[in-house]
C-alpha cells in the first residue's frame, strides 16, 4: 500500500496493499478497498463501505458518509462499489437506511462526474454516467447505461430505467422507462435514446421498433393499458422491447409523459 504520510488509515479499515492513497485523505474504519484503487488526495471514506478493484476516486470526494435523513438514528447500515469506476472531485455518496435496503449500491464501470450527490438506499447499475451537479434523492434506482445529464435532479424513489437519458437541468419527479429520453423542469418525454442505442450496439431494426413503441406510449394518445398491449405485439419480433414493457410494469410512481 502506497499512503502518503499525511494520510490517516484507520487500523480497522482493510485496504490491499496495492491501493495508492494521497495526501490528508482519511480512511475510516470498517472499509475495505480492494486492490489496484487509486484514492486522490483529500478524500473521505468511511464505513461500513466496500470498495471494489480498479476504482480511482478524486480529490474531496466523501464516500460512505451517514444519511441526513431524519428517519436515520445511527444504525450500522452500508456502502457498496463495484469496480472499474471513476468518482470525481466532490462527489457525496451516503449509505442506506434501515427503514429501506440498508445498503447503497454502485455497480462497476461508471463515471460520476464533479458534484454529484447519490442519496442514501441508491442503486446505480453498471455504465451509467451521471454527469456534474447531479443529484439523486434518497431510494432512487439508475438502470444500466443510463445518462443523467448535468444538474439533473432526481426524486426519491424514482426509478430511471436502462439507456434512458436525461437532458441537462432535467426534474425528475416520475420513473423514466427504459430507452427514454427527456428533458425540462418537469421533465417531459422526448423520444427514443437512438444515438445512445447506435453506439451500444442495437440494430437499426431493433432501434426503429423501439421508435414505434414510444409512439405507442407517447404518441398514439392510448391510455397506458392499451399501449402496453401493443407493446407486447412488438417483443413478440424485437426482445429490446421487452425492458421497456418491465420498466413501465414495475413503476409505482407512474412514469413520465
Amino acid at each position: 500500500m502506497s499512503t502518503h504520510p499525511t494520510a490517516i488509515v484507520d487500523s480497522h479499515a482493510n485496504i490491499a496493499s496495492d491501493v495508492v492513497i494521497g495526501a490528508y485523505s482519511i480512511i475510516g474504519p470498517d472499509v475495505v478497498i480492494e486492490s489496484n484503487c487509486i484514492i486522490e488526495p483529500h478524500v473521505i471514506i468511511k464505513g461500513p463501505t466496500h470498495i471494489g478493484p480498479h476504482n480511482h476516486i478524486y480529490q474531496f470526494a466523501s464516500i460512505g458518509e451517514a444519511t441526513p435523513d431524519l428517519k436515520y438514528k445511527g444504525e450500522k447500515t452500508t456502502l457498496i462499489i463495484g469496480e472499474h469506476n471513476v468518482i470525481r472531485e466532490g462527489v457525496t455518496i451516503h449509505r442506506g437506511t434501515v427503514q429501506d435496503r440498508g445498503e447503497t449500491s454502485i455497480g462497476s464501470h461508471n463515471l460520476i462526474m464533479a458534484y454529484t450527490h447519490i442519496g442514501h438506499d441508491s442503486v446505480i447499475g453498471n455504465h451509467c454516467i451521471l454527469v456534474n451537479n447531479t443529484a439523486l434523492a434518497g431510494h432512487v434506482h439508475i438502470g444500466d447505461w443510463a445518462i443523467l445529464s448535468g444538474y439533473t435532479l432526481v426524486h426519491q424513489y424514482c426509478h430511471i430505467g436502462m439507456h434512458a437519458f436525461t437532458g441537462m437541468g432535467s426534474a425528475i419527479g416520475k420513473d423514466v422507462p427504459a430507452y427514454v429520453m427527456v428533458t425540462g423542469a418537469p421533465a417531459e418525454s422526448k423520444t427514443i435514446n437512438a444515438e445512445g442505442l447506435l453506439r451500444r450496439g442495437f440494430s437499426k431494426a431493433s432501434i426503429q421498433t423501439l421508435r414505434k413503441a414510444f409512439k405507442f406510449i407517447y404518441r398514439k394518445k392510448l391510455i397506458l393499458t392499451e399501449a402496453m398491449i401493443e407493446l407486447e405485439t412488438l417483443a413478440i419480433d424485437c426482445d429490446e422491447v421487452r425492458p421497456l414493457i418491465e420498466s413501465i410494469q414495475n413503476s409505482k410512481r407512474g412514469i413520465v409523459r
